[in-house]
């Protein structure tokens, strides 16, 4: 998985966890790497024991793994107001961010429900793959433009929305570094008028080829 913000090789990444620090990197994104990495091994471990949920207990557990020593707080929603640069657009308010998750949770439960139905070798057939990306991609989507906690909320949107593709048995979406300055671009565009169609198609253009032959099979 491509890690959002720094730029380590593999076996940089094998020696951070080793406990040994690399050299030509500052502490600061040698944190961001190690919480990348542990924050994608605690989504898997959720997935494959069947804690993977869309409460907001779960979403600020993981939160909690993503954003330690990084964020100005980690595990909790945000208790003050935020920006967000090259925007005009500003999130909600801190006092309405418990009301806002529960109403994403509400509107997108049902993506997380098929993961119930009968499973095939590759993926199960009864779910609605065309709608699970939808719903996926849109969950990153409005936890971003919302801004729930003071920093990594694409990073967790991301998590998030992978999460839910591999509870339903899809395979997981991954942002190549090649396509970050579109990624960017886009972004600004869709904090200021919610229009989540450009990133809707982006997004499914990240997935890699071999996947989306073996889905249309």
């Amino acid at each position: 998985m491509n890690l959002e913000g720094v730029n380590f090789t593999l076996p940089e990444i094998q020696t951070l966890l080793d406990g040994v620090t690399v050299g030509g990197h500052s502490l600061q994104d040698e944190t961001i790497a190690l919480n990348q990495v542990k924050a994608w091994r605690f989504l898997f471990d959720s997935v494959e024991r069947d804690r993977f949920s869309l409460a907001e207990d779960f979403v600020c557990e993981l939160h909690g793994v993503l954003a330690q020593r990084e964020a100005l707080t980690w595990g909790i929603f945000r208790d003050g107001g935020v920006t967000i640069a090259g925007s005009d657009y500003l999130p909600p308010s801190a006092d309405t961010l418990p009301a806002c998750w529960q109403q994403l949770m509400e509107k997108y439960k049902p993506a997380l429900l098929q993961s119930d139905l009968p499973q095939s070798e590759m993926h199960p057939p009864e779910i609605d793959i065309e709608q699970t990306y939808t719903d996926a991609i849109s969950i990153f989507l409005q936890m971003a433009r919302t801004q729930f906690f003071y920093d990594t909320n694409k990073r967790l949107g991301r998590l998030m929305m992978n999460g839910v593709l591999l509870v339903c048995g899809l395979p997981a979406i991954n942002l190549p570094a090649k396509k970050q300055l579109e990624f960017n671009q886009l972004m600004l565009g869709f904090y200021s008028s919610n229009d989540e169609q450009p990133m809707q198609i982006f997004m499914r253009v990240c997935l890699e080829k071999k996947f989306l032959e073996i889905m249309s099979v």
